[in-house]
């Protein structure tokens, strides 16, 4: 690559692009309702029918759900995929991208929880679309700018989000992936045959 071509901004997105691109994208394919809902322990957190959920709060403005406490409790319940997409798209994309990028205002108490594994994969990559978009359009200067007091830390430039965010979908999705793989390694028969 010509250096003089060189943008952090780019190169930002392309650290995500890529992982996105080569790595997990391909993993999400064919997700099942039955995978997106499962977990292998009882007493787990997830996105549930609206009035199904034990958890000492629940939010959302749909037919579902998801779990949380506060203080969350230590250690914090195991979370499905339904919860760990749930938590990625709305506390994760949409909320920062309604505040730093001009999309819907959004918070897990106003969000409509996919209730299927397609409908939240298209809620993912609808977010994720609007979140590089966003992060294109800062440019080198914008990139430089403080995050301001929409975020916990409002002296950090909005670069250092974008790195948060980026570690954050890299850490969450790589979760979604283990699932998926302790899903299908526990529905195999000894001899292979799903059970």
């Amino acid at each position: 690559m010509d250096t003089d071509e060189f943008t952090w901004n780019r190169s930002l997105r392309d650290q995500w692009e890529f992982h996105w691109n080569n790595q997990l994208r391909a993993r999400l394919d064919g997700l099942t309702d039955d995978e997106y809902f499962w977990s292998p322990v009882p007493d787990f957190w997830s996105v549930r029918p609206r009035g199904a959920s034990t958890a000492q709060m629940q939010a959302g403005a749909g037919d579902h759900t998801i779990d949380f406490a506060f203080p969350q409790p230590a250690p914090a319940p195991f979370t499905t995929i339904a919860w760990r997409l749930g938590h990625v798209i709305v506390g994760v994309l949409a909320m920062r991208n309604a505040a730093h990028f001009g999309a819907p205002a959004a918070s897990y108490d106003t969000w409509e929880y996919a209730t299927t594994a397609g409908a939240a994969l298209d809620q993912l990559e609808t977010q994720l679309d609007v979140w590089l978009a966003g992060v294109r359009d800062l440019g080198e200067d914008g990139l430089r700018v403080p995050v301001g007091d929409k975020e916990p830390y409002p002296e950090l430039a909005m670069a250092d989000l974008v790195l948060h965010i980026h570690r954050e979908l890299i850490h969450h999705l790589s979760e979604v992936c283990l699932l998926r793989d302790l899903y299908l390694h526990t529905h195999l028969e000894t001899n292979g045959e799903l059970r």
